[in-house]
């Protein structure tokens, strides 16, 4: 594990054991100091500090016995120093005690005293609605997903700089408009878990099939996303958009280990070697979604991973139950009308009617938001294919790679093209 070293400006490392612990006890922490002092910030700031003092320190001491206990004591006390010196400068300091109660060093809590799990308040504070999509998704990370500030910039392709301008000002906004750490009113809790999960599926697609780069895959982006909207689960096991997401996760994932080749190159679902899919993620997966659809109203991401568990139940391309595919896309057509569903559903009705159909269907998309998109094309082209127009469908995979970011996907798209020439 990399830390954000504050005072020296350097990364710090910690054996992967260790790192895991850490990543795990820091929302914890965390949140136990926002409930107590009401300022995120600064108490993000204090378990960032915590966490530099444990990557300095348990390599050379060992993991303490309690680490909870020890990481909330160490955080505790630089949120004590920075307030005392904050109020030594402004002259207020009995005024701040005062209000505390007590002073937060009156002795070291034990595992016991930090027993709470704060994860849903966090990840409502951080999905606060007067922070941007970016913000909110650039803070879930940082103070609940453990990632350092140089992992999320690389995340969002920009310079470590500029996303440590862009978390503190998320900061500072929820500064500004007072945001609390609570569950928000039961009128505004939908929406604001439904920005909760937006911002872990935003995550999870990241790590997937990384927007730019040279690397296809980001395990620790996927890894990261699953662990948390797993969390979230424990904590909301009878939300059924909460189960889909969790489940249209595990399906997509299961299948990352055939999808990236020996040398990193993309392989298309209908090339994958079936055989190296995780059978034991997709039980689960299939298991949760069947559970979702059947206790709850069902939403876009459980009808999502409705049509990954039907991938995963076929052997071959050739043997979906393209029918069943074809109709969960038009059902999640009408819960959650987009551009992407739409272009999904095209292929299906390629493979159900004919790829004349399909191309018929991606005619309304080419003056939409998705014109310019690498996958636009990719569809054409391979519904082109479909179609024996191999000059045609050439030309499509050429202006795919054009535009695609992925350096991996580009590399798969201009090999098509080849192929078709």
């Amino acid at each position: 594990m990399a830390v954000d070293d504050p005072r020296r400006g350097r990364p710090l490392s910690l054996d992967e054991a260790a790192a895991e612990l850490l990543r795990r006890l820091s929302p914890q922490v965390l949140g136990v100091l926002v409930r107590r002092y009401g300022d995120f910030s600064a108490a993000e700031d204090a378990v960032q500090e915590a966490i530099v003092a444990a990557v300095e320190t348990w390599p050379r001491d060992g993991v303490p016995e309690h680490p909870a206990a020890w990481l909330h004591t160490v955080a505790a006390r630089r949120y004590v120093d920075h307030v005392r010196s904050e109020v030594a400068r402004a002259r207020r300091e009995r005024t701040v005690l005062d209000t505390t109660g007590r002073d937060a060093l009156v002795g070291p809590p034990s595992d016991a005293d930090v027993p709470r799990d704060d994860l849903l308040e966090l990840f409502l504070l951080c999905c606060h609605p007067a922070l941007s999509t970016s913000a909110q998704v650039a803070l879930t990370l940082r103070a609940v997903g453990g990632l350092t500030t140089a992992e999320i910039a690389a995340a969002f392709l920009v310079s470590e700089k500029t996303m440590s301008q862009r978390i503190f000002r998320a900061k500072q906004r929820l500064r500004e408009v007072g945001a609390r750490f609570e569950l928000p009113p039961e009128a505004e809790q939908a929406a604001r878990l439904a920005a909760v999960r937006q911002v872990l599926y935003l995550i999870f697609n990241e790590g997937y099939s990384a927007s730019s780069g040279p690397r296809l895959h980001r395990p620790d982006l996927t890894r990261r996303a699953l662990w948390l909207t797993r969390r979230l689960h424990d904590r909301l096991p009878d939300d059924g958009e909460t189960t889909g997401l969790l489940a249209l996760m595990m399906l997509t994932e299961a299948r990352s280990a055939a999808r990236v080749g020996p040398d990193g190159e993309l392989v298309p679902l209908t090339e994958q070697d079936r055989r190296r899919w995780d059978r034991a993620a997709i039980a689960e997966g299939s298991a949760l979604v069947e559970q979702a659809l059947t206790t709850s109203t069902p939403g876009p991401y459980q009808i999502q991973a409705a049509i990954a568990a039907v991938h995963a139940e076929a052997s071959t391309t050739e043997e979906t139950d393209w029918p069943q595919v074809l109709a969960l896309y038009e059902l999640l057509e009408r819960l959650a009308p987009n551009p992407v569903a739409t272009l999904n559903r095209a292929v299906a009705v390629g493979m159900v009617h004919g790829p004349a159909a399909g191309l018929a269907l991606l005619a309304h998309l080419e003056s939409g938001i998705l014109a310019g998109h690498h996958r636009l094309h990719a569809v054409r082209a391979h519904l082109l294919e479909l179609a024996g127009d191999r000059a045609a469908a050439a030309t499509a995979w050429r202006r795919a790679a054009e535009l695609a970011g992925s350096d991996p996907e580009r590399r798969h798209l201009l090999r098509r093209a080849a192929a078709d020439t």
